[in-house]
């Protein structure tokens, strides 16, 4: 493992000699990390792997010789280790990153489209943490569940859709979060009381992971818009860039999405979310927090709790990185440390007023 003694060692991987001289430099920057080798294609970087063990890769998502999820699926299977991927900021790379995601890289950054001097520096501080945060991932669920195995909901049935609900339920999550809501979303029943999810993501990345969701689940899965209503059998995705809260008016509850800048780091905020709940919403809601680095939504998470809300956060041994949940427990915001794949029926049982 490594110590402040002992860097964390870093392979990258890029198709582009002038990509990875910029990432080696911009990693170097850090004395917690040392990269120690690079890669133009994943033949070589398995060569590397097997030469040098290092301790995080980072991966671009388009590759030659290999499909880099391809590359992702096989390496998982073999030899798991955490990786870190760089993809761009476009529909395209949206999606790869999301089959990435899904074949069990931890977390990505984005390549800057525009301003690139003042981009790049910023997604290398980015690429620099979340190298740093992956070091410590908690990869046993690789092992424990294939991420290719999958269970569909069939297209087929419509998605039915109540005309409002007095339950809201809240989800939070970064790194690691996108197969944890999956995980918790597929077994709910369209006729689930409403959801909203901050998940820290760019905004071409919220709209592609709701649609993907929305493919899996008995429930309608959508990117919020500005005023979209909260109701049963639909879960509502915070979009990239923007703050979204919950609001209520009269009997209904619907959500406000403003273009604002960062809380704690992020736009989506869980943080931004998580409060506006127990202000609109209180012993009506149910809270949880899942895998991530840092502390979004923990202060959120004791309001609601405070507001009267059943809260939640998922448990060490589940969890990629246990950062989010840990705070959110130890502040106690969290009345249960819960296994993801128990988080679906601790939530409903919650919703549905049991104590259990």
């Amino acid at each position: 493992m490594p110590t402040p003694s002992h860097p964390i060692k870093v392979l990258v991987v890029d198709d582009s000699a002038l990509v990875r001289r910029i990432l080696i430099a911009g990693l170097n920057q850090d004395p917690a990390l040392e990269v120690v080798s690079s890669a133009s294609d994943p033949y070589a970087a398995r060569d590397r792997i097997l030469q040098l063990h290092p301790d995080v890769m980072t991966l671009d998502v388009e590759m030659p010789r290999m499909d880099g999820v391809e590359f992702l699926r096989r390496l998982m299977a073999q030899h798991p280790m955490p990786v870190v991927m760089v993809s761009a900021l476009t529909v395209e790379g949206g999606q790869v990153t999301l089959d990435a995601l899904a074949a069990g890289a931890i977390d990505f950054v984005t390549k800057p489209k525009a301003d690139v001097a003042r981009g790049l520096e910023a997604m290398l501080g980015e690429l620099r943490e979340k190298v740093k945060g992956a070091a410590g991932a908690n990869l046993s669920h690789l092992r424990a569940a294939p991420a290719q195995v999958r269970r569909i909901v069939s297209s087929g049935k419509p998605k039915a859709l109540a005309e409002s609900t007095d339950k809201v339920i809240a989800i939070g999550a970064s790194t690691g979060g996108t197969e944890a809501i999956r995980a918790l979303l597929e077994p709910l029943p369209a006729t689930t009381p409403g959801v909203v999810i901050a998940q820290h993501m760019p905004a071409v990345f919220t709209r592609l992971f709701a649609e993907r969701l929305d493919g899996l689940c008995a429930m309608e899965v959508k990117e919020a818009a500005d005023g979209d209503r909260v109701v049963s059998g639909r879960v509502l995705i915070a979009p990239g860039g923007f703050q979204t809260r919950v609001i209520r008016a009269g009997g209904t509850y619907s959500v406000e999405v403003t273009p604002e800048g960062p809380v704690n780091g992020h736009a989506p905020s869980v943080e931004v979310l998580m409060h506006s709940v127990a202000d609109h919403v209180g012993p009506n809601a149910v809270g949880v927090i899942l895998t991530g680095m840092g502390s979004d939504g923990a202060g959120g998470l004791v309001a609601m709790r405070k507001a009267g809300a059943r809260t939640f956060a998922q448990d060490e041994a589940t969890s990629v990185v246990f950062g989010m949940p840990k705070v959110a427990w130890e502040r106690g915001g969290a009345e249960r440390l819960v296994p993801i794949q128990e988080m679906a029926p601790a939530v409903l049982a919650a919703a549905s007023g049991s104590r259990r």
